[in-house]
């Protein structure tokens, strides 16, 4: 799979680089589960030595993002449906607090700009393009999540988020999207109204309905 570095990344050292688009990459649903990589693939495309491509693959692993066998064979995690469980189980639980705290700071200029992000998930829905999808839905989230000015917890949650990339790419499958997520609606709607119960329950509806079809 060929994997495009960002412009801005030229300038960052080589191993930051590699493990920046690599986190990228797997965060946002560009490779499946249990999708095989080696340090010679990642060197050769990214240009760099084995050095660097190691360094980005451990740091990517200390973080759930892939796995590292005994034999030296590098993946991407396929989560078994205890596994995705549990991260689901945290989504419900740190996501819902992000978005309280971000409540009393949701101006207008907030709200409008997550309902522009929900019209580019559409754009993603009617393309049928998961990566996009993906992409713009954590993007919603996130900059829901900003707001909270709680940078230990959407370190967490984005770390969640990293090691469910491939399984997020997995359920968009099951999923046969045609419109974008109704919570996202709730959640916009809650915010406006001041909302705060309604507003953790349209988040944590939001986070984890998907993720159940896959542990059914």
């Amino acid at each position: 799979m060929l994997i495009q570095s960002r412009p801005s990344d030229t300038a960052a050292p080589a191993h930051d680089r590699v493990y920046r688009t690599l986190r990228s990459a797997i965060m946002h649903g560009e490779m499946q589960p249990g999708t095989a990589l080696t340090l010679r693939g990642i060197g050769a495309q990214f240009d760099v030595s084995m050095t660097p491509a190691r360094e980005a693959a451990r740091r990517l692993a200390a973080e759930g993002a892939l796995t590292l066998s005994t034999s030296g064979r590098i993946s991407t995690p396929e989560l078994s449906g205890e596994r995705i469980e549990e991260l689901a189980a945290l989504r419900a639980l740190i996501e819902p607090e992000l978005a309280s705290r971000a409540l009393s700071r949701a101006h207008n200029a907030l709200i409008e700009r997550l309902q522009a992000i929900n019209t580019s998930v559409a754009e993603a829905v009617a393309k049928k393009d998961p990566v996009s999808y993906i992409r713009t839905n954590l993007e919603f989230h996130r900059t829901l999540y900003l707001r909270a000015q709680a940078p230990a917890m959407l370190a967490m949650a984005e770390t969640i988020w990293l090691q469910l990339g491939p399984t997020m790419r997995k359920l968009y499958g099951r999923l046969n999207r045609t419109e974008v997520p109704p919570h996202h609606r709730m959640i916009v709607a809650a915010l406006r109204a001041g909302d705060e119960p309604g507003l953790r329950l349209a988040v944590r509806t939001d986070v984890t309905q998907g993720l159940r079809m896959l542990v059914a």
